[in-house]
């Protein structure tokens, strides 16, 4: 089985990637690697931040590793909350105060399309590389649903009456962002041949 670290602290996206990849690769979080740091977001694009964290990783332990950086992108509020998802509302509140801040900015807005975009980035060998996913959608007026995470209480996708958190884990998993931009790491890695393991 080949073994890849998951340059990441939150367990949601572990399990959600373990999901995608199945029994051919086992996942390594940053906890199971031994590795108790939290790793700085500061730039202003997903994909400087996921290389970032990647590289972060692999400058410590020399293996092959990837991380990931994601955003809720809405139309209406010009791509926010975008790359500061996580943190909409300030460092130190909760996805429930983010979500609560995204919901007061589009009140009154006909407009409510957002796209989920994932970047992950893989050093494999040294060398870097970018896959992206994306998810188109909308935003509910209110909360539907306790399951997933983050913004799932609040984003429909397109096509779908139901928002992620709504949905069974193995629906959102065939629709997500994450998914998408996991599907084009492991194409990569298929035809990239062996890579380090822990």
């Amino acid at each position: 089985m080949r073994t890849l670290i998951f340059a990441t602290n939150n367990q949601h996206k572990v399990d959600e990637i373990k999901m995608v990849t199945g029994s051919d690769y086992k996942i390594i979080s940053l906890k199971e690697a031994g590795i108790d740091i939290d790793i700085p977001e500061p730039f202003n694009t997903l994909e400087e931040n996921a290389i970032t964290k990647a590289e972060t990783i692999y400058e410590l332990l020399g293996q092959d590793c990837f991380s990931e950086d994601t955003g809720l992108e809405v139309t209406a509020l010009n791509g926010e909350p975008g790359v500061k998802s996580a943190r909409y509302a300030g460092e130190d509140k909760s996805f429930s105060d983010n979500i609560d801040k995204v919901l007061f900015k589009l009140n009154g807005q006909k407009n409510r399309e957002a796209v989920f975009r994932t970047v992950i980035c893989l050093v494999l060998n040294g060398e870097k590389f970018l896959f992206e996913g994306a998810c188109r959608g909308s935003i509910t007026s209110e909360r539907k649903g306790d399951g997933g995470f983050g913004y799932d209480p609040v984003f429909i996708p397109d096509g779908y009456s139901e928002t992620f958190s709504q949905m069974d884990a193995a629906e959102k998993i065939e629709l997500s962002h994450r998914t998408v931009a996991v599907q084009k790491l492991l194409a990569h890695l298929s035809i990239n041949g062996n890579f380090g393991s822990i």
